[in-house]
């Protein structure tokens, strides 16, 4: 994952003096996923999926009106587009397993295709792309807003970049100039990661969820039956000055020591259904934190950008900032 962050930057930010940070983060978790999930690295096939895909994420929280031109029809068509490309993909690596029986299983769609159930079948080629198309909604969409509003906070205040930017330095002089991040480095990101939720506190990445009631019960003095549906509501709760004093306040301490309250801070929900890629996410933010951090300094082009929720957090002209390497970083910036 350290390698593709680096890759990322050198090839979509580098290059440039301003950047569209929402967009680009949402092209690095696509990319990062697809070559996760099923080692796709060139850029042309993953641009082939990427398309179709921001369909589907765009028309999942739309209205359910299929007629030609709305977000939801459009997202139909993405998803329909997305399953051809992905049992093409099966049909290709089960061919590559099948002449060579001792091939490793190098990522999830080779593991999902060589195990076997209790009673010695396969998976289904329309499970195993339907899984896949899952954990590729699931693994985008949310941890590239985490990543787009740690970069917007960091720009906004410059005193906590600081401090992520002394935190990700003492990780780096402790390295070779090729050696890769390991699992030890990412634990010692203590400060940055509270800098990451502290972010997810005030911009969650998701709203909320639904649950159904597994038996009745009241709230507030309203009895809700068993069986109701139920949608709870991270932003009320990350606001809720009981739990977060001055709760629009950016203030990464919060997360110090043992942090909020149970249930009090819920990006990645709660109990037994918690989002099972929360460490996948932190990973992910952590990685992409450290080497942004330690390659630029930036601000942001728009500093009163608009924060749109229809109903996920969008910025609303893209988030574009203005970077400058290190090596020639102003001590103005």
């Amino acid at each position: 994952m350290d390698s593709m962050a680096r890759e990322h930057l050198e090839a979509d930010w580098a290059p440039y003096k301003e950047v569209r940070a929402f967009s680009l983060s949402k092209k690095y978790t696509f990319a990062t996923s697809c070559r996760l999930l099923m080692s796709i690295q060139n850029p042309t096939h993953v641009a082939r999926l990427s398309h179709p895909f921001s369909l589907v994420t765009a028309g999942i929280m739309s209205l359910p009106i299929n007629f030609p031109g709305t977000a939801f029809n459009k997202a139909i068509q993405g998803g329909k587009n997305i399953r051809e490309e992905l049992l093409s993909i099966i049909r290709r690596r089960k061919k590559e397993i099948m002449e060579n029986e001792d091939m490793a299983a190098k990522d999830l769609l080779s593991r999902m295709l060589l195990t076997k159930d209790e009673n010695g079948r396969a998976m289904k080629e329309t499970e195993i792309g339907n899984t896949i198309m899952g954990k590729l909604i699931a693994s985008q969409d949310t941890t590239s807003t985490a990543i787009a509003f740690v970069v917007n906070y960091l720009a906004e205040y410059p005193h906590i970049y600081e401090q992520v930017l002394k935190e990700q330095m003492e990780i780096s002089r402790s390295k070779g100039p090729d050696e890769l991040l390991n699992w030890e480095d990412i634990q010692k990101m203590r400060y940055s990661w509270m800098v990451a939720c502290e972010t997810m506190r005030l911009s969650p990445p998701a709203r909320g969820s639904f649950r159904e009631a597994v038996t009745d019960f009241t709230y507030s003095g309203y009895t809700i039956p068993k069986g109701w549906k139920t949608h709870w509501t991270v932003y009320s709760t990350h606001k809720d000055a009981r739990y977060f004093p001055d709760p629009e306040k950016f203030d990464p301490s919060r997360f110090q020591g043992s942090g909020p309250a149970p249930f009090t801070f819920v990006p990645f929900g709660g109990g037994p259904r918690m989002c099972p890629g929360k460490e996948y996410a932190r990973v992910q933010i952590l990685v992409f934190m450290h080497n942004v951090v330690t390659k630029f300094r930036w601000k942001k082009a728009n500093p009163s950008e608009k924060i749109i929720y229809s109903p996920n957090t969008t910025p609303a002209s893209d988030l574009p900032i203005r970077i400058e390497p290190h090596t020639q970083a102003k001590d103005s910036m």
